[in-house]
């Protein structure tokens, strides 16, 4: 009898094979994937990342919304690119607009009316593209918000917090840039506010002043530098940055909030392939749908109403951007300080809330974490978020940040607010000067408080177990309500955290007097750490939450006497289980 053939032989499979086409190509999807696999291990760079876990938040969504808005920036920003004439050559306008006909305007601002009554859709996109940009600013502030509350910045990733300080202030300058590129009167107003702020920088500012706009204010090459700036520079390095910003995540994986089975070793969610990335594709049409329609039915920076750019007018209440106008309202408040040294003028009362707060604000930010880091020693690798509570200084901080921010945006309208309320202008800025400094200072304090108030409401649950709403009243008239058991899920959702403790002074020499390397914290650093650390609850130990569980199975969650006996379980006597029962 024959053998049969073995399948696993080399002669049939040859049989089988179609011959190749000229030129080697592949046909077909399967084939054309066969062939990339070949060449660049297209497969095995799939099968690793397209499984990749993400855990599921709703504030993970912050970060998309911002990715998502630059996508549509960039999408919307080629059309206008088409359309948009970035020259400051005065001419006539002939356009359709009838009311600005016959006067002299830059190409700038006569393209822009192009686009907005001219082109077809160019009104929409115009205004889609405006709104992206407001959503991309605003998507990235809160962002970075989550990220500082919830202690996400924390090593490892304090790298990847700097790439997104990085793209914040990227982001402002873009943001300004596409602001000012019309060449209408409210842009070029701003513009000119910027000019103020660059002149006031000491020894340098009016050289820096004469490069940047090739002569003095505004010069005539200012919108063309300006533009290239907007649809090139910028967007290369946000493009690098963000790139960067997502390989980091990928590579230090997400971060996930405490729950049961989650810890700085695992992440518990979703594949990317396919739940994440369906999720995450139609999240996609859900902003650009939320764009459009914002495009669509929200009017912003209508640019006829404004006229061309005059450097003898001023806009009536104009303001800048949201994003911006913290600065401004910084310059406003600010008391006329200057400085007059051997011919040279030194304005503070420009400098320091302009080109001084901007700065500050960046380096505070980027140098949070390893401020941090050297308050609490804390050198551990982070993959699980803090509750804000449970970091009271912290969220303090944060929100003391958040409402300087705000009294610096609402002083931006102090003209606003003094002819809408019919206030004294002078009265709404000495306010202001006061509340911008003490304001944070309250905010800080209340803050804290309620987060410790927060923690011990927290250490109550897990001890005492949740309130039921019952009241019960007992035979001699006292009342009290009992309280049921929490499940063990939310018992270690509120215990995960680690309990941090305030450094203690130590030397930094080793028993022989010989320095050690970084040893030793010293009695500032010791005091500063007690304060970041002050006031924070203890959560329960595991003895604790053991000994509370024992009493709520035989003796009620509150620890009470339960059918006689008392919370050791011994019988009581009538006038002893009377008194009980009375406290």
């Amino acid at each position: 009898m024959a053998k049969p053939a073995d399948v696993s032989t080399a002669s049939p499979a040859l049989a089988t094979e179609r011959p190749p086409k000229p030129g080697g190509m592949p046909s077909g999807v399967t084939g054309v994937a066969t062939w990339a696999d070949e060449r660049i291990g297209l497969a095995s760079l799939l099968k690793k990342n397209l499984r990749k876990v993400f855990p599921d938040h709703w504030s993970f969504l912050l970060g998309e919304i911002a990715l998502y808005s630059f996508i549509i920036l960039l999408l919307t920003g080629v059309f206008l690119t088409i359309w948009f004439k970035p020259s400051m050559a005065e001419i006539e306008y002939q356009g359709t607009y009838q009311l600005m006909r016959g006067l002299p305007m830059s190409e700038a601002f006569a393209s822009t009316l192009a686009l907005s009554f001219d082109i077809r859709g160019g009104l929409l996109v115009r205004q889609i593209h405006h709104w992206a940009a407001m959503l991309f600013v605003a998507a990235m502030t809160v962002h970075m918000l989550r990220i500082f509350f919830t202690g996400a910045f924390r090593k490892p990733r304090e790298i990847n917090w700097l790439i997104g300080v990085g793209l914040f202030s990227i982001s402002l300058i873009e943001g300004f840039a596409g602001y000012s590129l019309p060449d209408d009167l409210l842009s070029g107003t701003g513009l000119r506010f910027v000019d103020g702020m660059i002149r006031s920088i000491p020894l340098i500012g009016t050289w820096a002043e004469f490069f940047i706009f090739n002569g003095e204010f505004p010069g005539d090459l200012v919108i063309p530098r300006l533009y290239m700036v907007h649809i090139l520079l910028v967007p290369g390095l946000l493009l690098g940055l963000i790139a960067a910003h997502l390989a980091l995540v990928v590579y230090h994986k997400h971060t996930q909030y405490p729950g049961p089975g989650r810890k700085d070793g695992n992440v518990v969610g979703y594949p990317l392939f396919p739940v994440y990335m369906a999720k995450a594709g139609g999240f996609f049409f859900v902003v650009f749908g939320v764009a459009i329609l914002m495009g669509a039915t929200m009017q912003i920076n209508p640019v006829w109403n404004f006229g061309p750019y005059n450097p003898a007018q001023v806009t009536a209440g104009s303001q800048p951007d949201w994003y911006m106008g913290f600065v401004e309202g910084a310059i406003r408040i600010m008391p006329p300080w200057e400085w007059h040294l051997g011919g040279t003028t030194w304005s503070w009362n420009v400098f320091l809330p302009g080109v001084g707060l901007l700065t500050g604000l960046f380096i505070v930010l980027g140098a949070y974490p390893f401020i941090e880091r050297w308050l609490t020693g804390d050198t551990a690798e982070h993959h699980v978020l803090d509750r804000p509570r449970n970091n009271p200084t912290r969220t303090a901080l944060g929100v003391a940040g958040m409402t300087a921010y705000a009294l610096f945006w609402i002083a931006g309208g102090n003209d606003i607010l003094a002819t809408q309320f019919r206030l004294s202008l002078n009265a709404v800025t000495e306010f202001m000067r006061v509340a911008v400094f003490v304001g944070p200072v309250i905010a800080f304090l209340i803050t804290k408080r309620i987060c410790i108030s927060l923690q011990r409401a927290d250490s109550e649950r897990v001890l005492h177990g949740s309130e039921t709403g019952i009241i019960e009243r007992s035979p001699d008239g006292g009342y009290s309500e009992p309280h049921a058991p929490i499940h063990i899920e939310e018992k270690y959702t509120l215990t995960q955290h680690v309990q941090n403790t305030a450094l203690q002074i130590t030397p930094e020499t080793d028993g022989h007097g010989v320095l050690e390397k970084g040893a030793g914290v010293s009695r500032l650093r010791a005091l500063m750490s007690r304060w970041f650390h002050g006031g924070a609850i203890e959560k329960p130990t595991a003895a604790q939450i053991e000994a509370a569980d024992h009493h709520a199975d035989g003796h009620g969650a509150d620890g009470h006497a339960v059918d006689g006996h008392d919370a050791d379980g011994h019988e009581l006597t009538d006038s002893e289980e009377s008194s009980q029962a009375s406290r």
